[in-house]
This record gives C-alpha cells, structure tokens and sequence, in this order.
C-alpha cells in the first residue's frame, strides 16, 4: 500500500503517504462546491507532472555531475466542464543549472522530462505543454 486516505467530510480529504507519515491535504475548488483552500485532486494531478519532470530530470542530471538546484516551475491547469476534466496543462521550467551544460546535455534532460512516467500516464486527450527556459 502507498498511502491511506481519509475523508473528512465537506469535500475534504487527508492523504498520508505510509513510507514517509508525510500528509498532504486536499479540499474541491470553490467552483465545484469546494473552499479552495487546499489543493483540488485535479491540481495534484498538475503538481505530481510537474515534480515528475524535474524529478526524473534531476535523476539524470546527478549521473551527469549536474545540479539543477534552484528550478523553479510554474504549472498551470486548465478545466474543462463537459465533462469535467482537466483540458490541459501548462508546465514552464526555469532552469538552474551548474555547470552549465551543453546543447546537447540540454536536449537529453528536456527529453528525460517530456518521458516522465506520470506524463506516460496521462491520457493522450489531455493536452501537455511543457516549456524549458535554461537560465544561466
């Protein structure tokens, strides 16, 4: 088992993650009956591809003796409404990297990130964009 949820009732839930006692929270935005004032089940779906893109990224990056330490990314999600569903998601990566790599080193860990296993498992209806801006 990987987690165990509980709902808490009120469009609630608490997700703790069994290896780690790590608890995250989620709540349905205020344009589905929700308060907002935690992350919707649809923004983790947003957050987990932009943490797996980095996250594999940084994988490959530490074999490479590359440090990606200081990325910033901004997700954005994108609904739709019939049926309800997210329509598409934009992830823009901001890139720190020291030393600096190579056109090509780029061009090896922009593909690592495009072949995440959560963007693998993401329906291939839900339109992706994923940017990479290098900054150095």
């Amino acid at each position: 088992m990987t987690a165990k949820i509980l709902y808490e009732g009120k469009l609630r839930c608490s997700c703790e993650h069994l290896q780690s006692g790590s608890v995250i929270e989620t709540d349905a935005p205020t344009d589905n009956r929700g308060k907002g004032e935690r992350f919707s089940p649809t923004d983790t779906v947003c957050v987990a591809l932009g943490t797996c893109i980095i996250t594999t990224m940084g994988i490959r990056a530490a074999d490479m003796d590359i440090d990606l330490a200081g990325t910033r990314i901004e997700v954005t999600k994108f609904m739709l409404s019939d049926p309800r569903r997210i329509g598409k998601i934009e992830v823009n990566l901001s890139l720190k990297a020291m030393p600096v790599p190579d056109t090509h080193t780029r061009e090896i860990l922009q593909k690592i990130g495009d072949t995440c296993p959560v963007k693998r498992s993401l329906h291939p209806d839900l339109e992706t964009q994923i940017t990479y801006h290098w900054e150095f």
